[in-house]
């Protein structure tokens, strides 16, 4: 049977790279083996492949399959649960550590950028736009958080100043981000690839993870061959596919739905966003929508819990966009995917170990893009034995979901749906 490809989205139509690499078919040993080559896997594999670490990444399917080759291709720092909750619930120590890390992803992200060259079509800027005067009022909280903890380069807008960048009259206000930014995620993943086999690294697709033994030197087997590693990282996320069930029993995958547009115009392209910086609206279920490298207008949005993947993404998606630009009634859409991003019940990332050498990041609840690439190095830094930040991560709750694997869907459901009253209420 063959291997699970790519999806058929935008991104992988416009992969710069469509090379295969092969399926492992021997026993080989390594420093490090790395199952999954999504974010977190290929930030972890290339900050350890630059100080000298033999690693081997593992990939069931495809580099960037799921979530890191799907998503909206935003820059947005922090977390799901900004630093404000984290205090409050845990600590203003904790508080504090986790906000000295919330704006260094996409530091990272550029760093890779900048020094292997990736051809992402990475731009500045970012936008979270508020639909009424409730969201604008968090989003004053939002800039005067980040901004206590060293982050500027915000910019509150007017509901007037919001029209200048983005062309419709939805929004009641926004604060701009200049440190955000967007870009190809799927390139950028493979781009990463490309740089951790520069340094050496060796990547084998087409090669699910079966089975970890643990022990002093665990042994990582596929069907057709295995690694015995001094350290592991499981980095599948929400595409285990039931290797670990007590990683997956403390969360649930979760489908977010995307459509990309034919080509537009430069006219089009200046009425809709004229500074060309992505946007995510501030609702519960949330939009969000930014141009590609191409011309084309990029809009996702809505969940699936459960991973269920919607008959019609097109019927969910397109009523969103002409909301935000009707003037779009009619254009062509080229393509439309799912794809499955992980929740946590706090909806905060879930980082530990299982022994001594076994290591995992996950569940950053649809807020990944920078905080899987900072799980990279704090992997990496903890593997060398520096676990301090490592350790902040490790030692936040990891709650199952109530009800179980049975009832964790409606009882979500029903979650979002109260949330999703209140952002339709402005309440």
């Amino acid at each position: 049977m063959s291997a699970p490809q790519h999806t058929t989205s935008y991104y992988a139509a416009s992969a710069n790279d469509k090379a295969l690499r092969p399926a492992l078919k021997e026993h080989i040993e390594a420093d490090i083996c790395v199952i999954g080559a999504g974010y977190t896997g290929m930030s972890t594999a290339l900050h350890l492949a630059e100080i000298g670490f033999k690693v081997v990444v593992l990939e069931g399917t495809r580099i960037g399959f799921g979530a890191s080759g799907r998503n909206g291709g935003q820059i947005v720092h922090s977390y799901s649960r900004d630093i404000d909750f984290i205090e409050r619930h845990y600590g203003k120590e904790t508080g504090k550590a986790m906000g000295q890390m919330a704006f260094e992803g996409g530091k990272i992200i550029r760093r890779f950028v900048d020094q292997y060259k990736i051809q992402c079509d990475l731009k500045d800027g970012g936008i979270f736009a508020a639909c009424n005067s409730k969201q604008m009022k968090e989003l004053e909280g939002k800039k005067a958080l980040w901004e206590s903890h060293g982050h500027n380069n915000l910019e509150l807008l007017s509901a007037s100043e919001t029209q200048t960048y983005i062309g419709t009259d939805r929004y009641e206000g926004a604060l701009l981000d200049k440190s955000g930014g967007h870009f190809h995620p799927l390139n950028l993943v493979l781009g990463e690839a490309a740089a951790f086999e520069s340094l050496g690294g060796t990547i084998y697709e087409d090669s699910p993870v079966i089975r970890v033994d643990e022990g002093p030197k665990p042994h990582v087997h596929t069907q057709t061959g295995s690694v015995s590693a001094d350290y592991v990282v499981v980095a599948g996320n929400a595409y285990l596919n039931g290797l670990i069930p007590k990683l997956q029993s403390k969360a649930m995958p979760c489908g977010t739905q995307v459509i990309t547009t034919e080509p537009l115009s430069e006219a089009q392209q200046k009425a809709l966003l004229p500074h060309d910086q992505c946007v995510e609206d501030c609702n519960y279920l949330l939009d969000y929508f930014r141009l590609s490298g191409d011309g084309r207008l990029i809009y996702g949005g809505g969940v699936t819990y459960g991973a269920r993947e919607p008959s019609k993404i097109e019927s969910l998606i397109v009523p969103k966009m002409l909301k935000t630009f009707p003037e779009l009634q009619g254009v062509k859409i080229d393509y439309a995917w799912t794809g499955n991003f992980l929740l946590t019940l706090m909806r905060l990332p879930q980082f530990g170990r299982i022994g001594s050498n076994i290591y995992y990041a996950q569940g950053y609840s649809g807020h990944g893009v920078t905080c899987s690439h900072l799980a990279g190095k704090v992997l990496s830094d903890a593997i060398q034995g520096q676990a301090e930040r490592y350790d902040v991560f490790a030692g936040l709750p990891q709650y199952p979901f109530p009800g179980g694997t049975t009832f964790r869907i409606p009882y979500t459901a029903m979650g979002a749906w109260y949330y999703n009253l209140r952002d339709k209420l402005g309440i």
